[in-house]
Order: structure tokens, then sequence, then C-alpha cells
């Protein structure tokens, strides 16, 4: 849902980073933007907090009323919101589609999947306060062997090369294409089961023939990814859990 507000006179002031509502603290990304005629607010993907996209100069007082007639309408949405994982020993994340238990072990190692006696476990090593960082370095690891040669493949079939292939933790989409043909991913779409990859790959590639999604680019992303439909519907429906883990 958006919701607008006339622009306000000039004036320069530090933004707040962060939003109190239904006693919860939230970042709070304040974004001008010069085509803007009107607030508007959105609550970011995976939950990760709000953002107000405002017309340039839009006075800090403006905003923070515009929040304030909003409130109920943040605090039965946040009411809603599960609450965001943190990555920690002890819970199960999914590698693949697969749910593991993080496993913390003191000393040195490689970031590992190991048989557990109570099924597959992600085993870390190291300082527990980098717990966090091995797990998703490792998740960044995880996805480019999987997505380069997806790429690869999938660009032989469009004959259309990829220029470049990035890896980022994006809160607003899954995948990119440039018009240069640069390709970039969200590394926590290796979480996701290995069809829901493809489909991604197929969708970003499909886009360096067709640079829309008009009628064709859809046709030639059934042709790569023949599953598309499905895939497409999984992320819909679980990509905003993945996006709410916290590391």
């Amino acid at each position: 849902m958006v919701f607008g507000l006339t622009r306000a006179r000039h004036r320069h002031e530090q933004r707040p980073d962060s939003h109190q509502v239904a006693g919860r603290t939230l970042p709070l990304s304040i974004v001008e933007n010069p085509r803007a005629k009107r607030l508007t607010l959105r609550i970011q993907p995976g939950d990760r907090g709000l953002k107000v996209t405002v017309p340039p100069g839009m006075a800090q007082a403006e905003i923070d009323r515009f929040l304030a007639r909003h409130e109920g309408w943040l605090a039965g949405k946040i009411a809603k919101m599960p609450d965001r994982p943190q990555v920690r020993p002890g819970i199960k994340l999914p590698v693949l589609g697969v749910n593991h238990l993080i496993v913390h072990r003191p000393g040195r190692g490689v970031t590992r999947i190991e048989d557990g006696a109570n099924g597959p476990e992600l085993v870390v090593f190291g300082a527990p306060e980098h717990l966090p960082r091995r797990v998703a370095d490792f998740l960044k690891k995880t996805a480019r062997e999987r997505i380069e040669p997806l790429v690869a493949r999938h660009a032989a079939t469009v004959g259309r090369p990829a220029r470049a292939v990035r890896f980022k933790d994006t809160v607003s989409r899954w995948g990119s294409c440039s018009s240069e043909g640069n390709l970039s991913f969200s590394w926590r779409i290796a979480m996701a089961p290995p069809r829901v990859i493809d489909y991604l790959v197929a969708h970003e590639v499909a886009h360096l023939r067709e640079m829309n999604h008009g009628a064709r680019f859809w046709a030639l992303c059934e042709d790569l990814c023949p599953d598309t439909k499905r895939c497409k519907a999984w992320l819909k429906r679980n990509g905003s859990k993945l996006q709410s883990i916290v590391f």
C-alpha cells in the first residue's frame, strides 16, 4: 500500500535512521527522489524496515507527521510480521532448500556440511561472534558455485554472453540484468531449492535477449526453465522468509 502527501518547503536536516512503532524499532530509510510529487511509505521486502520516498528538501517535521498519521496502518502490518530470525547455533537454516542445523565448534576449520544424528548440519568453526558472517560467506560461495555454471549454460542457449556475474545482498530484488549485460544475484538464493535457483538464472539470462517482461520474454524463460511458473510461485511465497533472516 502507498500513501501520499504534498510537498513542503525546502529544508536541509539530518534524517533519522530508525522508527518506533508497535513496540518495535525498525530501520528507517528516507530517500529523496527528484521525480517524487508526494511522500510514499513502504515496508521493505523481508520486513527489513521502512522506506519513505520524499521530494527533495522535504522537511523532517512533515515526514514525522506523515508517519504519525499512518501509525495505525503500520502497527497492523507489523503485528503480522514474524520475528526476524538471527543466525546462531541451534537454529535450522535452509541450504539449497534443505534445513541444516547450525553447529558451532571452537578452533580452526572450514565451514562445511556434515551428516548429524538428526539430519544435515552446517558446522561453523572459529569465534562465536564471527559465526553469522561465516555462514553468509558459505552461502555466497554456494551461490557462486551453483549460479556461474547455470549462467554459462543458459547464456550459450540464448546466444548472448553475460558480461559479468555479481553477487549482492539486495533487499528489493533477487536478481537483475543491466543493459550492458551485467547480471547480479542475491546470494541468499543459495537457501532456495536448486530448481528455484535455475529459474532465477534463466529469468535474468532471458533478459540478455529480452529486456522486458513481455510475452516473448516469458516464452524464452519457459524454454530455459520449463518449471518457471511453479518456481516463480515458490519464490513469491517463500522469498520474504529468506530475506528476513539476519546475518
